[in-house]
């Protein structure tokens, strides 16, 4: 770092004049500084490049070795992205003192520049604090699916990484959530427990019975290959609206058959109730339509 400034502030001397013979010799020698600056500038990627080599190689064998202890996958995920940051910042550290610059010269640099850094990067700290949160308290882990109430963004969460967490959707789209949001915002874990309770409004007109409705519901709940038998699985009358009665139908699934089932009784409840003649009452509009031009001729009349 200091190869060429003893060399430049011997060309003036102290009373301000330039030194021509300083400068001729610097001038002479300046090709071979360059060629050893050149040098080391290769050896330090060189050295740059072996020790991110060896880097992910401490990386990959404790994923590896967390993998044998069942660690669970956040865990691993964020251990391996804070293991490859820290120590890709000691070997930056290390290059640069082996370019001259001593550890007290680095603390220092480091000291004076903490707290901008810290103003520049509050975001990125929130992040990785809120990441750490997310693996100590466990609000979801990967491969749950959640609903993240502020912004209303869902998914399957794919990765957990020290800043971020990405979630999958249903139709392939990746969404990344910053941390820190995720860990100061609520957010709904739809995959945390075993069961999930399917709720369907299923509404009947009148004139219908609502005895034979309900029978017809039990009978495609009980045949339906996702619904969990022996659970409290219910038909019952919700609400009397103005134009129906609203039939209310919940019953239990593992929650990976969640969707399956409610497809299935959606459409096998409407199958089976035209069947049994109930009828799904739904908003009509009556036209009349007056002949004006009749009406003026018997008027005339």
């Amino acid at each position: 770092m200091n190869i060429f400034l003893p060399d430049l502030l011997a060309v003036v001397e102290e009373n301000g004049q330039i030194n021509i013979g300083l400068i001729e010799k610097t001038l002479q020698t300046l090709p071979e500084k360059l060629l050893g600056l050149g040098i080391r500038i290769i050896l330090a990627l060189l050295v740059f490049w072996i020790g991110s080599r060896i880097i992910n190689g401490i990386r990959h064998v404790v994923i590896k070795s967390m993998e044998k202890s069942n660690a669970d996958i956040g865990v691993r995920q964020f251990l391996g992205s804070f293991i490859k940051v820290a120590l890709t910042i000691i070997l930056i550290f290390m290059i640069a003192s082996w370019f001259g610059m001593d550890a007290a010269s680095i603390i220092a640099v480091l000291g004076s520049a903490g707290v901008a850094i810290g103003l520049a990067l509050q975001g990125s700290l929130s992040n990785f604090a809120g990441g750490v949160l997310i693996l100590l308290l466990k609000p979801f882990k990967v491969g749950d699916y959640i609903v993240e109430n502020t912004g209303k963004n869902e998914g399957v969460v794919k990765e957990i990484t020290l800043f971020y967490t990405k979630l999958s959707t249903y139709d392939n789209r990746i969404v990344i959530l910053p941390n820190g949001a995720l860990a100061n915002s609520s957010m709904t874990n739809l995959t945390d427990m075993p069961n999930r309770r399917i709720d369907i409004g299923v509404g009947i007109s009148y004139s219908s019975s609502i005895e034979t409705a309900k029978k017809v519901i039990q009978t495609i709940m009980a045949q339906c290959p996702y619904t969990l038998q022996g659970e409290d699985n219910q038909v019952f009358v919700e609400k009397l609206d103005e134009s129906s009665i609203l039939m209310g139908v919940r019953c239990w699934v593992k929650t990976e058959d969640y969707w399956k089932g409610k497809f299935y009784l959606n459409e096998h409840i409407k199958l089976a109730l035209d069947q049994a003649g109930v009828t799904i009452p739904f908003p009509q509009v009556d036209v009349h339509l007056v002949d004006n031009f009749a009406k003026k001729e018997n008027n005339d009349d």
